[in-house]
């Protein structure tokens, strides 16, 4: 079955999928880009039975198409950008798929100024894009297909069909533990995967801080500069390739952000902030 890595894009779900493969999928936890492989990512066109000629149709065969490609007796760590809400009734996934998933929540004044690098947008368009209820990932590749469709949703609703999730077991983690609680955060993800699939085993206490080491950002930069990334993309507006892994822990919002984004910000998802305990921060 299924344990699902989701997020808000650049959220840190890739920090978390480089820990988990290096940990899960290597023999001494020094992380390669190579082991990511292991960690597939859904919706996807390679896991598509059938062509999806619209958005809708994509939906419809989310379910099968977990069905289809993930072995229910193996351990599938499936990362994911979709909202839980349906798209157009279509269910994205069930406890019949899924065992269990981790979220990651991150600051959204935060995640505004990663999207403005990421996808090259203005702060303005990324403001829009993380309030619009129809926002989604898609990639119209080979003849239309639709099968990439992710239905992302506004930052807000993305965050609480997870919360609200009621179906399967979910671990919610806020991306800044990843700095300031570092072990205690990765140490409670394996925990939590282990339980999820019954597995009574000891932490392997030196792949544990192999991974932790080989996987902290600035390696992570470092090697995306020295070898590429193939999750990287190119900007819109110079056709060069963005870094993905740009500030990281050193984006901070209180230095960069603009007042009238801020105060947007504020607006918008005052309700959260106060919820996950932003505004103390």
């Amino acid at each position: 079955m299924i344990i699902w890595l989701a997020s808000y894009p650049k959220s840190g779900n890739t920090y978390l999928r480089c820990f988990l493969a290096s940990y899960f999928f290597s023999d001494d936890g020094k992380f390669e880009f190579d082991q990511l492989l292991k960690i597939h990512q859904f919706p996807n066109l390679k896991f598509s039975k059938f062509k999806s000629d619209s958005k809708v149709q994509a939906s419809q065969n989310w379910i099968y198409n977990q069905n289809s490609f993930f072995n229910k007796n193996d351990l599938n760590i499936v990362k994911t950008h979709n909202c839980l809400t349906p798209f157009e009734n279509n269910e994205f996934t069930t406890n019949n798929e899924t065992l269990g998933a981790i979220y990651i929540v991150r600051d959204p004044r935060n995640v505004i100024t990663s999207l403005t690098n990421h996808y090259s947008l203005s702060y303005e368009e990324a403001f829009n894009y993380m309030i619009d209820d129809n926002a989604s990932l898609l990639q119209t590749s080979y003849e239309n297909d639709f099968s990439n469709f992710t239905n992302l949703n506004s930052w807000s609703n993305h965050y609480k069909s997870w919360k609200n999730n009621t179906d399967f077991k979910t671990l919610f983690i806020k991306y800044e533990d990843f700095e300031s609680r570092k072990e205690e955060t990765f140490l409670s993800i394996i925990n939590f995967i282990n339980k999820l699939k019954n597995i009574n085993s000891n932490i392997d206490e030196n792949k544990f801080l192999n991974s932790i080491k080989s996987t902290n950002f600035s390696n992570l930069k470092n090697k995306e500069k020295n070898e590429g990334f193939s999750e990287s993309m190119y900007s819109q507006k110079t056709g060069k390739k963005v870094n993905f892994f740009n500030l990281g822990f050193n984006n901070r919002w209180q230095k960069i952000l603009p007042n009238n984004i801020k105060e947007k910000i504020y607006s918008k998802f005052n309700d959260e902030l106060v919820e996950l305990g932003y505004l103390n921060e």
